[in-house]
């Protein structure tokens, strides 16, 4: 019973992550969630309080998926420059109705909540630092088996290399042309690659 009762919550929490990363905080309803999750109100609030730590739940799990499949991809590269680069190109190549090609949830929050609910920005904050610590790791990885140069500030490389996934996304989501897409994620991973070279004369 205890694994059919953790399974339960699990799948609420994607389908809750789904809606409110889909319609933001503010614009989920309690109706929207009672849909969504197949769940009475009743049943919701003993389950997770509020609608407010029901989506503290669910950004904690995006980001935790987040990093687990980015660290997954990165796997499959022996460069971690190269692996880097490739992040811009699999969002373009996801399908267009896969759900992460969408904006970061996280961003998404800190924009939504920021002014009326500093609990849940102050989460996301936190979320998209330790996403932004993710990249510098890898940075940091690219300087030491000299991909970069021993004067490379990975954190520095990392909040420029989160800047423009971010802003990738938020193309994605204007709904620009695929050509326009790919060239842009290909000026973005050619960045990546040189971003060496543009360390070396700083």
């Amino acid at each position: 019973m205890a694994r059919a009762a953790n399974y339960d919550r699990d799948a609420a929490l994607d389908a809750a992550m789904a809606v409110f990363w889909r319609k933001g905080y503010h614009a989920t309803s309690l109706k929207d969630l009672e849909a969504t999750l197949s769940m009475k109100p009743g049943s919701i609030y003993a389950a997770f309080e509020s609608k407010e730590n029901l989506y503290l739940l669910a950004i904690e799990r995006y980001f935790e998926t987040s990093r687990q499949g980015f660290r997954a991809k990165m796997m499959q590269f022996e460069s971690p420059l190269e692996g880097l680069a490739a992040q811009f190109q699999n969002y373009v190549s996801l399908a267009e109705e896969d759900p992460t090609r969408r904006s970061c949830m996280l961003m998404k929050t800190l924009v939504d909540t920021k002014s009326t609910d500093p609990k849940i920005a102050e989460a996301s904050q936190r979320y998209l630092d330790r996403m932004c610590a993710e990249f510098a790791k890898t940075f940091e990885t690219a300087r030491d088996i000299g991909e970069l140069p021993s004067n490379a500030d990975p954190k520095r490389l990392a909040r420029r290399y989160q800047a423009n996934l971010t802003a990738l996304r938020v193309e994605l989501e204007r709904e620009r042309s695929k050509d326009d897409m790919i060239a842009l994620a290909e000026d973005m991973a050619q960045e990546t690659m040189q971003i060496g070279l543009s360390q070396t004369s700083h």
